[in-house]
């Protein structure tokens, strides 16, 4: 198995270094870890330029760049030394509305300052560039991240527990796909306040085992799949949508829809990085290859289906060795 490469240091220890963490410019990229339904953001904007959403008690929420902020300072502690990039924020779903002295004005009368705005749901991902490791060809970076969405929470009643999921993992630098295993992702965070959502990150930090992804890494590489045997796959993630629900609960979860389906298959001909360029493809591409359809998912079940891509394919990986809980997806 492969060891990580730290850059600049010859430890590999990760979070033991004698310097302070700094933050460096993020890459700008044309490709992002989630793409459709979501727009871009500046930290600056969710700061100055968006209000801060409170309970129907007036109990102010934690805001979306609090949320940010207390991840940072986690991975600044938790990766002693190491450069840590800038965040990159997507956000969907804007809330737009007004302050009390503008009630009554037509929309096309609001000044600029009588506007208010915040977006009810928002993910970001943050690189840790001295961490990386090559997996066929491709350059992946050890990555964090988390995402919120106020549509999970009630606010219209007294300040309760606020919910929030938080990542790690490694992102592959030729088209930015996350790859999130059961360690990297703590999907059901409820916390109070700042300080519990520092906490939850460290301890997320703490019991990650990257080389335990590596190595699955590495036996989905060398993991062969035939033309015939990714048609089967595919008419069975299909037909598993048409099962009823008594039927889908003796299969393996499976939270990809049609959509997600359709755009693995299209990469399947005509991606540049993985689509199948023999009679067979790895099972490092048929990560990729479904990893990449769930970018046009909703920031809020983005992560769920990007963790399950990777149990899908790690369980076709081992239906082949002859296990039987995936084998129904082969046929």
């Amino acid at each position: 198995m492969r060891q990580l490469e730290i850059k600049q240091t010859k430890r590999l220890r990760i979070g033991d270094f004698a310097e302070d963490a700094t933050i460096v410019d993020q890459p700008v990229s044309g490709t992002h870890f989630i793409e459709a339904n979501t727009q871009q953001v500046t930290l600056e904007h969710l700061k100055w330029e968006c209000i801060i959403p409170s309970f129907a008690s007036m109990e102010e929420t934690i805001s979306h760049q609090s949320f940010i902020n207390a991840v940072v300072e986690a991975a600044k502690d938790y990766f002693h030394g190491m450069a840590i990039c800038e965040p990159g924020i997507r956000i969907s779903h804007p809330i737009n509305g007004r302050i009390p002295s503008a009630l009554g004005k037509k929309t096309s009368e609001l000044m600029e300052n009588e506007k208010t705005l915040f977006y009810q749901r928002m993910c970001f991902c943050i690189e840790i560039p001295s961490v990386v490791q090559t997996q066929s060809g491709n350059s992946l970076t050890l990555s964090i991240g988390g995402v919120r969405a106020y549509n999970e929470m009630n606010l219209y009643s007294r300040k309760s527990v606020e919910k929030f999921k938080i990542f790690i993992g490694f992102k592959n630098s030729v088209c930015s796909n996350l790859m999130l295993t059961t360690d990297g992702l703590q999907d059901k965070i409820e916390v109070l306040d700042v300080q519990e959502l520092y906490k939850a990150a460290l301890n997320l930090f703490h019991r990650y085992n990257p080389a335990s992804d590596m190595e699955l890494f590495n036996n989905l590489a060398s993991m062969r799949i035939t033309e015939r045997e990714f048609c089967q796959i595919v008419g069975r993630m299909r037909l598993y949508q048409a099962l009823n629900p008594a039927q889908q609960k003796r299969l393996p979860r499976m939270l990809l829809g049609d959509s997600q389906i359709n755009v693995a298959c299209r990469a399947f001909i005509a991606d540049e990085n993985f689509r199948a360029t023999t009679s067979t493809i790895s099972g490092w591409q048929l990560l990729n290859l479904l990893n990449g359809s769930v970018k046009s998912s909703y920031i809020d079940n983005f992560l769920e289906r990007n963790l399950n891509c990777t149990e899908f394919v790690q369980g076709i990986y081992r239906a082949k060795q002859g296990d039987t809980q995936y084998a129904w997806f082969l046929g």
